[in-house]
């Protein structure tokens, strides 16, 4: 009989790591946070029963340091390990460390699983050898612009590169003609590089009007594989999906069961167990295979409003050992749901500018059938260095036109301050007539929504300075400090004005020195960041990838100078004036802020 677990590490952060930690909570499991220098006071942090710092700041020094997690484990006594997405999910050599410890357990697929889909060129061949056909596309690694140019000469313009190794829009890149063909098979490269840590690439014809559908599956160890329904996500801005909602509307029954007994057969073919999605291009009455992700979706709260299925208990139960409680004809499908991602960009006229700060406001929505998924409280900092999720909003609804009016309802009552986020883009997408009917397609946010004026920021409130000293009243304050890098809650008596104490670390490599947060920065508006008459600014702090001009070239109007990196997006700087360039005043992997001048036009 399988024993459940009693501890598990969440080896992530943000809302999937709070998601995990709730159900942790309600099954009576206590939890296990791990955090980064940047992260000491993150929500999951707080809401964890022990947490461990990683050291570090950027993703690569913390939620990637193999060594600190592993360390974390054995530190806690953690009987499980759940990778939420993104980071170490689909880490097949992750996977096989924590599986190499007898007395841990992945909460995930098994590694050999991960290594077949986690590179999209040999899932492909996987699901061709399960019968299920994918796009038109090279199943080899490409490496230049001349095999670009070819594929796109013999089967048309425009053509998709994508990571091997990626997802969810990370390092892919539309090339619309042979003359593209150089800077984006190495832009390309850079993104999935920086996202995932492999550069490599592929091809695959680029559909012109595709609708975007996935299917959940989850899979025990006792040989049961089953779908739970479809899911949309075909309203998407680079590639990266907006909204999601279940079920997909205008699909057939006799589509939707072909495209679930599909994903079956997808999961079969490679011995896969636990829970997964297969995604599926859409057009025109046939469907294909894309990838398949081998971990849970942002999006699979959908999943859950509308079958009542807890999809992180069932990845704990499975891990456990124990067979799922359901068949394949028992699950009943209700309703309809749909999901907006909240994330800290700036959609003014479709540019979705990253916009890392700190919450200065945070009023969530609520009322029936209504859902906030959040990674963040009122006063916390969205990095640079990280995802810009902030959280999801999730409404359900008897059908599909009550749950969209329910969303509007409910986007209508968010507040967020201090950074941009998407609400508005959203609120757009979702009153849309094309979007009501149901005819959008994943081109459809950036090549027919008119988002000319949405977006502007709210001011970000002061600091609120308490008053000056005199003989106060003391109150406590609960703060939370490091002993050997453990994270333990303490009371401190403090004048009833005095702020909250930073966080302090004691036997820490900083010697035990508080960390202030640093101030938000507000990103400019516009297509460029460009301020003045020839001076090019950044909008918003990141690293640079790339420089594309020196000094003595001519620029025109709109045309890209720099590349910025921020929130592992890159964002193409513009001129906004046409002239000669006198200054580049910023070299490849150089931090910069907002308002910084990157280029100076004469």
């Amino acid at each position: 009989m399988a024993t459940m677990f009693t501890k598990i590490l969440i080896a992530n952060r943000g809302e999937i790591a709070v998601r995990v930690i709730r159900t942790c909570r309600e099954l009576g499991i206590a939890t296990v946070a791990v955090y980064s220098e940047l992260d000491r006071d993150a929500l999951h942090v707080r809401l964890a029963d022990e947490a461990y710092a990683l050291g570090g700041q950027t993703a690569a020094e913390s939620y990637l340091n193999t060594e600190a997690i592993l360390d974390a484990i054995h530190r806690s006594g953690a009987e499980a390990v759940h990778p939420g997405y993104g980071f170490f999910s689909e880490n097949a050599d992750f996977a096989r460390a924590i599986i190499g410890d007898e007395s841990v357990r992945w909460i995930g697929p098994p590694p050999e699983a991960i290594e077949v889909m986690g590179d999209k060129i040999s899932s492909r061949k996987a699901a061709a050898r399960a019968g299920v056909a994918g796009v038109p596309g090279i199943d080899t690694p490409i490496t230049s612009a001349a095999e670009v140019v070819a594929f796109g000469e013999e089967h048309g313009w425009p053509v998709a590169i994508k990571a091997a190794f990626g997802g969810g829009g990370r390092g892919m890149k539309v090339c619309p003609g042979p003359d593209d063909a150089a800077a984006a098979i190495e832009s390309a490269q850079r993104e999935a590089q920086a996202y995932f840590g492999r550069p490599e690439v592929y091809l695959e014809r680029y559909l012109t009007w595709p609708r975007h559908v996935e299917l959940q599956i989850i899979a025990d160890t006792h040989g049961n594989c089953v779908w739970l329904g479809e899911r949309d996500c075909s309203a998407q801005r680079r590639h990266q999906k907006l909204v999601e909602e279940t079920p997909a509307p205008g699909l057939s029954d006799e589509i939707r069961r072909a495209m679930g007994e599909a994903a079956v057969q997808v999961a079969r073919a490679c011995d896969y167990v636990n829970a997964g999605t297969v995604e599926f291009l859409y057009q025109d009455g046939e469907f294909y295979f894309l990838e398949m992700n081998t971990r849970l979706q942002v999006e699979h709260p959908v999943t859950e409003m509308v079958t009542g299925v807890d999809l992180v208990a069932e990845q704990i139960r499975v891990a456990a050992g124990e067979p799922l409680g359901f068949t394949q004809g028992s699950i009943e499908r209700r309703g309809h749901s749909i999901e907006c991602r909240i994330n800290a960009e700036d959609p003014a006229e479709g540019r979705f500018l990253p916009s890392p700060g700190r919450i200065t406001r945070m009023e969530v929505p609520d009322g029936p059938w209504v859902r906030f998924d959040l990674g963040y409280h009122e006063g916390d900092e969205v990095s640079q260095y990280y995802d810009n999720l902030i959280g999801k909003l999730i409404v359900w609804g008897r059908d599909r036109e009550e749950a969209r009016r329910r969303m509007l309802r409910a986007l209508g009552e968010l507040r967020i301050e201090g950074v941009a986020t998407t609400a508005a883009a959203h609120t757009a997408i979702l009153s849309h007539p094309d979007f009501a009917a149901g005819t959008h397609s994943t081109k459809w946010v950036e090549e027919n929504l008119d988002l000319t004026g949405v977006g502007a920021m709210a001011a970000p409130t002061g600091d609120g300075a308490g008053p000056d000293g005199g003989d106060e009243a003391r109150v406590r304050r609960d703060v939370d400090v490091e002993v050997n890098g453990k994270r333990f809650k303490v009371a401190l008596w403090v004048p009833e004005s005095a702020a909250v104490p930073v966080a302090a670390t004691a036997g820490g490599s900083d010697g035990g020195a508080a960390r202030p947060r640093p101030k938000p920065s507000a990103p400019a508006h516009g297509a460029s960041g460009a301020a003045g008459a020839g001076t090019v600014t950044v909008p918003m702090q990141g690293t640079i990838v790339k420089v594309l001009v020196a000094v003595g070239d001519t620029v025109e109007v709109g045309q890209a100078v720099c590349i910025l990196e921020a929130m592992k997006m890159e964002n193409h700087v513009n001129a906004e004036k046409a002239g000669t360039v006198t200054e580049v005043r910023v070299s490849p992997g150089q931090a910069v802020g907002a308002g910084d001048v990157v280029v100076v036009i004469e």
